[in-house]
Protein backbone atom coordinates (compact mmCIF):
# COMPACT_ATOMS: atom_id res chain seq x y z
CA UNK A 1 0.00 0.00 0.00
CA UNK A 2 1.10 3.37 -0.66
CA UNK A 3 2.00 5.59 2.17
CA UNK A 4 -1.05 8.28 1.22
CA UNK A 5 -3.43 5.32 1.93
CA UNK A 6 -4.75 7.31 4.62
CA UNK A 7 -5.46 9.94 3.25
CA UNK A 8 -8.41 9.18 1.33
CA UNK A 9 -10.19 7.18 4.29
CA UNK A 10 -14.18 6.19 4.49
CA UNK A 11 -14.16 7.38 7.70
CA UNK A 12 -15.44 10.40 9.69
CA UNK A 13 -14.16 11.11 13.34
CA UNK A 14 -16.82 12.12 15.46
CA UNK A 15 -16.49 14.43 18.70
CA UNK A 16 -13.57 14.82 20.42
CA UNK A 17 -11.78 11.65 19.00
CA UNK A 18 -8.23 11.24 17.39
CA UNK A 19 -7.07 8.69 14.51
CA UNK A 20 -3.44 7.89 14.64
CA UNK A 21 -1.39 5.71 12.81
CA UNK A 22 1.43 4.35 15.18
CA UNK A 23 5.17 4.88 13.72
CA UNK A 24 6.43 1.87 15.04
CA UNK A 25 5.13 -1.43 14.39
CA UNK A 26 4.54 -3.70 17.22
CA UNK A 27 7.19 -6.44 18.14
CA UNK A 28 11.01 -6.66 18.27
CA UNK A 29 12.60 -3.62 18.11
CA UNK A 30 16.28 -2.07 18.30
CA UNK A 31 17.71 0.03 20.85
CA UNK A 32 20.01 3.36 19.83
CA UNK A 33 23.10 1.48 20.51
CA UNK A 34 21.11 -1.98 17.52
CA UNK A 35 20.78 -4.14 20.13
CA UNK A 36 17.30 -6.21 19.44
CA UNK A 37 14.82 -6.35 22.06
CA UNK A 38 12.49 -8.99 22.00
CA UNK A 39 8.77 -8.41 21.91
CA UNK A 40 8.35 -10.10 25.42
CA UNK A 41 10.72 -7.94 27.29
CA UNK A 42 9.34 -6.62 30.51
CA UNK A 43 9.65 -2.62 29.76
CA UNK A 44 8.78 0.09 31.98
CA UNK A 45 5.85 2.36 30.96
CA UNK A 46 6.91 4.19 27.42
CA UNK A 47 4.78 6.35 25.41
CA UNK A 48 5.03 5.98 21.86
CA UNK A 49 4.56 8.54 18.90
CA UNK A 50 2.14 8.21 15.92
CA UNK A 51 0.66 10.19 13.44
CA UNK A 52 -2.65 11.98 13.14
CA UNK A 53 -4.75 10.52 10.63
CA UNK A 54 -8.68 11.96 11.27
CA UNK A 55 -9.78 14.16 13.54
CA UNK A 56 -12.90 14.95 14.83
CA UNK A 57 -15.29 18.11 14.73
CA UNK A 58 -14.60 19.04 17.84
CA UNK A 59 -10.55 18.39 18.35
CA UNK A 60 -8.87 21.61 18.97
CA UNK A 61 -5.35 21.17 19.29
CA UNK A 62 -4.08 18.59 16.49
CA UNK A 63 -4.48 18.13 12.79
CA UNK A 64 -4.16 15.50 10.85
CA UNK A 65 -0.29 14.96 10.01
CA UNK A 66 0.50 16.17 13.08
CA UNK A 67 2.44 13.94 15.34
CA UNK A 68 1.17 12.92 18.81
CA UNK A 69 2.94 11.23 21.57
CA UNK A 70 0.46 8.76 23.47
CA UNK A 71 0.31 5.81 25.99
CA UNK A 72 0.33 2.64 24.04
CA UNK A 73 -1.65 0.99 26.77
CA UNK A 74 -5.12 3.15 26.79
CA UNK A 75 -5.90 2.80 23.42
CA UNK A 76 -8.87 1.38 20.85
CA UNK A 77 -7.36 -0.37 17.65
CA UNK A 78 -9.19 -0.12 14.86
CA UNK A 79 -8.33 -2.25 10.94
CA UNK A 80 -9.53 -0.03 7.77
CA UNK A 81 -8.66 -1.59 5.44
CA UNK A 82 -6.01 -3.73 6.14
CA UNK A 83 -4.12 -1.14 8.21
CA UNK A 84 -4.17 -1.32 11.84
CA UNK A 85 -5.16 2.37 13.54
CA UNK A 86 -5.27 3.57 17.32
CA UNK A 87 -8.50 5.36 17.99
CA UNK A 88 -8.27 7.77 20.67
CA UNK A 89 -9.55 11.09 22.90
CA UNK A 90 -7.83 14.37 22.27
CA UNK A 91 -7.45 14.60 26.06
CA UNK A 92 -5.41 11.10 26.05
CA UNK A 93 -2.77 12.60 23.91
CA UNK A 94 0.42 13.73 25.78
CA UNK A 95 2.16 16.05 23.48
CA UNK A 96 2.11 17.24 20.01
CA UNK A 97 4.89 17.99 17.63
CA UNK A 98 4.34 20.21 14.91
CA UNK A 99 5.18 22.57 11.94
CA UNK A 100 3.07 24.57 12.62
CA UNK A 101 4.84 25.59 15.96
CA UNK A 102 6.71 29.33 16.18
CA UNK A 103 10.17 29.06 15.99
CA UNK A 104 10.69 30.18 19.36
CA UNK A 105 8.45 27.37 20.38
CA UNK A 106 10.24 23.74 21.61
CA UNK A 107 7.89 22.00 19.25
CA UNK A 108 5.88 20.09 21.42
CA UNK A 109 2.89 21.44 23.17
CA UNK A 110 2.94 19.53 26.49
Amino acid sequence: MSENTHDKLPIRMLHDRVLVRSDTPEGERRSGGGILIPATAAVGKRLAWAEVVAVGQNVRTVEPGDRVLYDPEDRAEVEVRGVGYVLMRERDLHAVASERVSVDATGLYL
